[in-house]
């Protein structure tokens, strides 16, 4: 008797083993090509060399890649699956969301990723991470979405801040992951891997509203203009009568308002992320305070964060 026979697959079994690994393998067939494996030089105070990956996001030639894998960068090379090389040159870079944007020169003709939304996965949704851990170039792990919300702290030089809505995944991540994709079931890009934070904990920075104005800023500016309204605080749940009222889950608790302030100048007492890039500087924002049972309209003229 054969060893196989000893533990029989019912035809249902079968067709689902099939059908995940269909899954995994159609991403990996679409995907594969828009992702490189970058080696770039640094200047001095850090290595002399260093790898990663990174995602084709147009066909002329820009890629989206982790801040910190294309850091102080000087020179750099982007190679693909086709067995094609492209020198690279840095547009621009955003630490505070681990976000850089680099172009493959000589007139590449890329394979665009298709651009997903990370606002629409759920926890225990299949996702696939495509990138270059260890140097192995064209590596494909699977696993789920093991949780979204989680922050992410970021820092530049003394600036910090926290990088929400991060996505936790078991899809195995190792050095050299990061700047590589982190992909849905239909192979639409929906994460930049960025960190491992353990065994089977790896971390994602989300393709979101928020992330893609980032994107955005960095192809056109080569920068992010942030707005400083001068508070500290965190995400709260709602109570049930506000949010149904409000149409949201939740809100920002205002923990502390700095001194001076945009925030203290406007009389705001102790999702605003997407609302603090670029073109909302200078510009009066009208905020909703929910101070005990009562909403209170505020307007906040933003400062640009130095």
């Amino acid at each position: 008797m054969a060893v196989l026979d000893l533990f029989p697959q019912t035809g249902d079994e079968a067709d689902e083993l099939d059908a995940y690994s269909r899954t995994v393998s159609g991403v990996a067939e679409r995907l594969i090509p828009s992702v490189a494996s970058l080696r770039v030089g640094r200047s001095q105070g850090r290595s002399p060399q260093g790898s990663g990956s990174g995602v084709a996001i147009t066909a002329d030639g820009f890629l989206v890649t982790s801040a910190h894998v294309v850091a102080a960068t000087t020179s750099g090379s982007a190679s693909f699956s086709d067995g094609s090389e492209y020198e690279i040159e840095l547009v621009g870079a955003d630490p505070l969301s681990d976000l850089a944007i680099i172009r493959a020169k000589a007139g590449a003709q890329l394979q665009p990723a298709v651009i997903g939304d990370a606002d629409v996965l759920r926890v225990g949704q299949l996702v696939v991470a495509i990138g270059n851990p260890m140097g192995f170039a064209g590596s494909v792990t699977a696993g789920v979405v093991s949780a979204l919300g989680r922050s992410l702290p970021t820092s530049d030089g003394t600036t910090q801040r926290i990088v929400d809505n991060v996505i936790q995944t078991d899809a195995a991540l190792n050095p050299g992951n990061s700047g590589g994709a982190l992909a849905d079931n239909r192979a639409r890009l929906v994460g930049i891997n960025t960190a491992v934070a353990g065994f089977g904990l790896g971390l994602a920075v989300p393709i979101n509203a928020t992330t893609k104005l980032i994107i955005g800023a960095l192809i056109g500016e080569g920068r992010v203009r942030r707005g400083y309204l001068g508070i500290a605080g965190g995400t709260k749940p709602l109570p049930p009568v506000i949010a149904d009222r409000l149409a949201r889950k939740a809100g920002i608790e205002v923990l502390e308002v700095l001194a001076e302030s945009p925030a203290a100048k406007a009389g705001l007492k102790a999702d605003l992320q997407r609302l603090m890039v670029g073109a909302t500087l200078g510009r009066p924002l009208a905020i909703k305070v929910l101070r005990g049972k009562s909403f209170v309209d505020l307007k906040v003229a933003l400062v640009e964060l130095s």
